[in-house]
């Protein structure tokens, strides 16, 4: 998937499920004799100097240490689930719908759904899978086993599945990051974790609790990943019973990226997405990577 804007149309249905996310120059005349290059001629020249002046421009740099100095001292203006640079939903070719499971990882979190997993394997459905560094650590062979598998593109769920914040601020109760280098660093290991898995970088970050500031967005795509958010938050996270998760998936539009969790095997997502999604399919949808 391209990144592309949030269309008109997908804006309405990301807005209409906003309820749901708190549980978010001058040309010179001349005459016939005058002795002036011709203006294309000196277009040309112009275009040249800028290709050489391009080429000897030094490349930013973009690394942890440097992202993090650029922004130490920006101050956030804007807070939440869904805000220009999040990608929410995605511009659909026909009705294709993008499925993301989040492996959160930590005391309690270390889990993986089987029954889940399993069934995406079997019915050929593809996921993008956010995995949090610490589940990785806890499982580096399945790890390794999701890795290999074409099914699955591996996405960056951060170091400590903090909220991505520059000042610390907290969503559920979980305190984000405390500066421009703690939001980097919490992008950061992970990929190095994720890029080592897979043998190439991680295209997408979705942060802990998905919730950013606008200064941390811009560090996330500055080290050179996407970050993403939501347009279905399908399980609350992994509290939702099945009956919710089918509901939620239910209400899908073309272009919607949904929210779920895979390391919560207990709760009501793996039942409610194995009862829904052969329905979806039968409504015609398609289900693609990002």
């Amino acid at each position: 998937m391209q990144e592309r804007g949030m269309s008109r149309r997908m804006f309405g249905v990301a807005a209409a499920l906003a309820a749901g996310f708190a549980a978010t120059g001058c040309g010179t005349a001349h005459s016939d004799t005058a002795a002036a290059a011709p203006s294309s001629t000196r277009a040309r020249t112009s275009i040249g100097d800028a290709a050489v002046a391009s080429k000897t421009a030094p490349p930013p740099d973009n690394s942890p240490a440097a992202v993090a100095a650029r922004h130490a001292a920006d101050q956030p203006q804007r807070w939440g689930v869904q805000m220009q640079g999040i990608t929410s939903t995605f511009e659909a070719t026909g009705k294709q719908l993008a499925l993301t499971f989040d492996a959160c990882g930590g005391p309690g979190n270390n889990d993986i759904d089987d029954s889940l997993i399993n069934f995406l394997v079997t019915q050929q459905i593809p996921a993008t899978l956010f995995l949090n560094k610490r589940w990785i650590d806890a499982n580096p062979v399945r790890a390794g086993q999701l890795a290999v598998n074409s099914l699955f593109e591996l996405a960056n769920h951060g170091v400590a599945h903090k909220p991505l914040s520059v000042n610390g601020r907290a969503a559920y109760g979980i305190a984000g990051t405390g500066s421009a280098q703690e939001a980097a660093d919490e992008v950061w290991a992970n990929h190095e974790r994720l890029t080592g898995l897979v043998g190439k970088p991680p295209r997408f970050f979705r942060a802990g609790t998905a919730h950013y500031d606008d200064v941390a967005v811009a560090i996330v795509r500055e080290l050179g990943e996407t970050p993403v958010g939501f347009s279905i938050n399908a399980d609350y996270g992994a509290t939702a019973s099945a009956a919710k998760v089918r509901s939620a998936m239910n209400a899908a539009a073309p272009g919607a990226i949904s929210l779920a969790h895979m390391h919560r095997p207990q709760s009501g997502t793996g039942t409610g997405m194995i009862a829904v999604l052969p329905t979806l399919r039968e409504m015609g949808f398609t289900f693609v990577h990002l």
